[in-house]
This record gives C-alpha cells, sequence and structure tokens, in this order.
C-alpha cells in the first residue's frame, strides 16, 4: 500500500490521490497539518531524497520565513525548519514499497503505477 503524505487543501495532493484511485492503486492518506510528522519520517525522506528535495523553496511559507532562517540552509536547519513548518515540504510525498517519491510528476507516476 502507497502512503500519501500532504495536506488536504494541496491542489497537487488531491489530483495525486484522484489519480491514484483511478488507476486502482491502494493507499492511504497522512494530512501534515492534523496527523502531524515525526522527525524521524521526515529523516527517512532526507537520507532517500536529500534535503533540497525534500524543502520547497517555492512555498509561501518558505518567502514568509525571516532572511537568517532562510541564509545558510544545511541538512540539519532544512530538517529543523521542516518539523516546525509543515508546508515548507514538498508535496505530495509518497512512500511505497521501501522508497520516497517527493512530488507528482510523470516520473513519480511511472514509478507508482501498477
Amino acid at each position: 500500500m502507497i502512503t500519501v503524505v500532504g495536506i488536504k487543501s494541496c491542489d497537487t495532493c488531491r489530483k495525486a490521490l484522484a489519480w491514484l484511485t483511478a488507476q486502482n492503486v491502494a493507499h492511504n492518506f497522512h494530512d501534515l497539518r492534523a496527523d502531524g510528522l515525526g522527525p524521524e519520517r521526515l529523516s527517512a525522506w532526507v537520507k532517500a531524497c536529500g534535503w533540497e528535495a525534500v524543502l520547497n523553496r517555492r512555498s509561501t511559507t518558505w518567502r514568509s520565513l525571516t532572511e537568517a532562517e532562510k541564509a545558510d540552509v544545511t541538512a540539519e536547519k532544512a530538517e529543523t525548519l521542516m518539523i516546525a513548518n509543515p508546508t515548507l515540504i514538498k508535496r505530495p510525498v509518497f512512500e511505497a514499497a521501501n522508497a520516497v517519491y517527493i512530488g507528482f510528476t510523470d516520473a513519480v507516476k511511472k514509478a507508482l503505477e501498477p
């Protein structure tokens, strides 16, 4: 089963969930706001994909951070920021068969197809 991690109000997450349903792919949804996110889970994503892939520097939340918070970002600082502000995480995140996929691109769709 695939776990889709995101935010209920995110259009891309809704599109991904609809696509998975249309493809008859078994999945469940984990809402970052309602269900939270543990540091171990985030660290696993960072280890699998790299913090640069997980951190969404195009988000409204990123733009609202202070210049000091955005300066000199390292893996550790990125993880701290993402735990404090889950909307800094690129969405959706797919956890499937011991693999992690970030975003909803054609490559991710191909990897998730049954």
